[in-house]
């Protein structure tokens, strides 16, 4: 008795949808939700248009509550109008667009393309369409056209996945018209997507650092040549001899050469000491960031395995 109960509630459900269809087929229609509640049925009107659907006072809620009531069997029902925003991202409002310009006699192939376009355009992570029936010759048969970030299967498709269904009447028959589009990323990607942009980050700041250890080398190459260069230049003072008087009586005292550092070769010594402090600095900062990386590279394909 109960599937027997199940089985009528959705063939309500579907006449109910094909009968909202066809009255606000200009109120750019998406779809119902009905809702059983203790006092009432709640059905809830998603159209493009809500004006449409209201009318003048609300008139056209009053005849469709009593239409309800008589022809569909609901007790104490109350209709609802909510508004679609954003109608690219709407697959019910998509797939009737794309029936429509078949009826008019464009082309199916030319009409998904651009259909696609405007929806990715729109802000949608993912839409995927399907064209099936006779589209060009006496046998049926049907075409794809994605783009984007699309789920097929499992809990994500369910949740994340608007999917819906139209049909386009031509002179060869009948072309059934199936549009799949995904809003919101799912979480994974966005984690994937995260850690995609670390590692970039980590291999920009690991590039600069080897581009700032090159010209440290450059430089220290650059202050040894000069040292060598100055070390030529500079000239060597000879003193004039003096004719000393040799007395036969005083010894003559030995004095020691000392011999004096020139301020130029303190100066590049300080600067050879101060070159190689920030080249040990700047190899130390790379060898953490290689391996940082190399921990975040680890954890990604531990998580996408």
């Amino acid at each position: 008795m109960k599937e027997k109960q199940f089985i009528n509630e959705n063939i309500k459900r579907a006449q109910l949808e094909e009968f909202l269809n066809n009255k606000f087929a200009r109120a750019g229609y998406s779809h119902c939700e009905i809702q059983r509640t203790p006092l009432s049925m709640r059905v809830t009107v998603f159209a493009q248009k809500p004006g449409m659907v209201i009318g003048r006072g609300g008139k056209i809620i009053d005849e469709m509550a009593v239409i309800l009531k008589e022809k569909f069997g609901f007790e104490n029902p109350q209709l609802d109008v909510k508004e679609i925003l954003n109608p690219n991202l709407d697959a019910g409002i998509v797939a009737k667009q794309i029936a429509n310009s078949i009826d008019r006699g464009f082309n199916y192939k030319r009409s998904s393309i651009m259909t696609i376009d405007r929806v990715m355009k729109s802000g949608a992570t993912g839409i995927a369409i399907r064209v099936g029936g006779k589209l060009g010759g006496d046998k049926s048969r049907f075409e794809k056209f994605s783009a984007g970030y699309l789920k097929f299967s499992g809990n994500t498709a369910e949740t994340l996945v608007n999917t819906a269904y139209s049909r386009a009447q031509v002179k060869l028959g009948t072309i059934g018209i199936q549009v799949r589009i995904m809003i919101e990323k799912p979480k994974e990607l966005m984690i994937l997507e995260q850690i995609d942009k670390s590692i970039k980050h980590d291999i920009a700041e690991g590039k600069a650092a080897e581009e700032q250890i090159k010209e440290m080398e450059k430089i220290e190459e650059k202050n040894e040549e000069s040292t060598e260069e100055k070390k030529e230049e500079v000239p060597v003072e000879k003193k004039e001899e003096v004719p000393v008087e040799k007395k036969e009586d005083a010894p003559v005292e030995k004095k020691e050469e000392v011999k004096e550092e020139s301020p130029v070769e303190e100066v590049i010594e300080e600067v050879k000491e101060d070159v190689v402090g920030a080249v040990e600095d700047v190899k130390d900062v790379v060898e953490k960031v290689a391996e940082a990386i190399k921990e975040k590279i680890e954890e990604a394909v531990e998580k996408k395995e």
